[in-house]
């Protein structure tokens, strides 16, 4: 099959031929279209290009050994991005030690809000980014999720095998997180 014409494929139809055997070469078709985007992922938890690139090669290869447990209920982006989360927090909790509870407890908030504000448009988007490397990379995980990936709360539940409570409960606690330290960081400017 020409380039071209793998390149013209929806991920749906490539991971079709993949399933049905024999069309192997169009793995690279998805490796392609994915490394950069995994990659930024990467660096995003990990803040090391090299180290993140590494970890982008070990996912989609990873991805391609679970292709054929790939159901289709979710995209095939949702699905890979649930397997980049999953292994960059895996492995920042190897090498950084960071458990999540023991993380929580040690930066415990003051007070938890009630209601947590969805707009941020008038927000500062550079203070806003710094706060994203301040928290914790499984609530910065949730964030980017639900706000710049757009996935529901179904979706983020299935992608990270908790229930849809732990996930509203966990985006709660990580908005509050980040509209407390704003606050804090505002008033220091």
């Amino acid at each position: 099959m020409p380039r071209r014409a793998k390149l013209q494929k929806t991920d749906s139809e490539i991971i079709c031929l993949i399933k049905q055997g024999g069309h192997d070469n169009m793995y690279e078709v998805l490796y392609s279209r994915y490394y950069t985007k995994v990659t930024d992922k990467c660096f995003s938890f990990l803040k090391d290009k090299p180290m993140a690139q590494e970890c982008a090669a070990d996912i989609l290869s990873k991805a391609y050994e679970k292709l054929p447990g790939f159901t289709g209920q979710s995209s095939f982006s949702s699905w890979l991005y649930a397997i980049t989360y999953n292994f960059c927090i895996d492995y920042l909790r190897r090498v950084k030690k960071l458990h999540y509870p023991s993380w929580n407890a040690d930066h415990e908030l003051p007070e938890i809000i009630d209601e947590v504000e969805d707009d941020w448009s008038d927000a500062n988007g550079e203070l806003l980014m710094r706060i994203l490397d301040e928290i914790h990379p499984e609530e910065k995980a949730l964030i980017e999720m639900k706000y710049q990936n757009d996935l529901s709360i179904k979706e983020i539940s299935e992608a990270l095998e908790i229930s849809e409570s732990a996930v509203k409960m966990r985006l709660k606690r990580a908005k509050a997180r980040i509209m407390f330290l704003y606050k804090e960081k505002q008033d220091e400017e």
